[in-house]
């Protein structure tokens, strides 16, 4: 997707240089075999934590492209692909993936505060990823929000956010979203083994926050 975003945006920025016109991402999101049972054409598939985590680090990629991304639409809300709900009858479950789209509610209407991640990679056989992805934005109120992913499913990162031209700031609330395992899922039924909790495992000094992140996790932190 960052592949995807950066030749689209620098053709645009060639031929429309005042950014008059948005970018719209349509239908982004993991595509998997449909479950077992369900009919092919539905494409009815389970969600899980790996899931969530795939929805945040594009979030973070269209938030840090918002100069041009203007829409981006996951495929898809409800039942089908990544879905945000899964409904059966009279019953319904919010997938891993809708806590995290809960979580970057906090990013609605704020300005974009740029961000330079430096982190490590998580490697798995040949393919290597950066081990973290993260958006910043500071809404109307002066509130600072800072969501980080730690997309290694084993080991917890120290983050340190270091935030510059501002005065010194206090750690206000924070929240994660994460489970037992990678592939752990929200399922009719069942308690729910990926939801939305508190996290307050911040250390500030200054300007400075020491975040620890757990393995497999997204986390949002609101600072003033």
């Amino acid at each position: 997707m960052d592949e995807l975003l950066e030749k689209h945006i620098t053709i645009m920025d060639k031929y429309d240089p005042r950014n008059r016109v948005g970018l719209i991402v349509d239908e982004w999101g993991n595509w998997f075999d449909v479950e077992p049972g369900t009919n092919p054409g539905f494409l009815f598939q389970q969600n899980t934590l790996r899931d969530a985590m795939v929805a945040s680090v594009n979030l973070d990629l269209f938030n840090n492209h918002a100069r041009r991304v203007k829409m981006a639409n996951i495929a898809q809300t409800v039942n089908v692909l990544q879905a945000m709900i899964l409904t059966k009858d009279d019953k319904m479950v919010k997938t891993p993936s809708f806590y995290v789209f809960k979580m970057y509610t906090v990013h609605h209407d704020a300005t974009l505060l740029p961000s330079n991640v430096i982190s490590d990679k998580y490697t798995l056989g040949n393919e290597s990823i950066p081990a973290l992805s993260a958006s910043a934005s500071k809404d109307a109120s002066g509130k600072i929000h800072v969501t980080i992913t730690n997309l290694d499913p084993s080991n917890s990162k120290e983050v340190t956010c270091d935030l510059r031209g501002t005065e010194k700031i206090a750690f206000v609330r924070g929240q994660v979203v994460t489970g037992e395992k990678i592939n752990s899922y929200n399922d009719f039924g069942k308690a729910e083994e990926v939801s939305l909790k508190d996290f307050k495992d911040v250390k500030m000094n200054g300007t400075t926050a020491v975040v620890k992140i757990p393995a497999k996790s997204v986390v949002m932190i609101e600072l003033q």
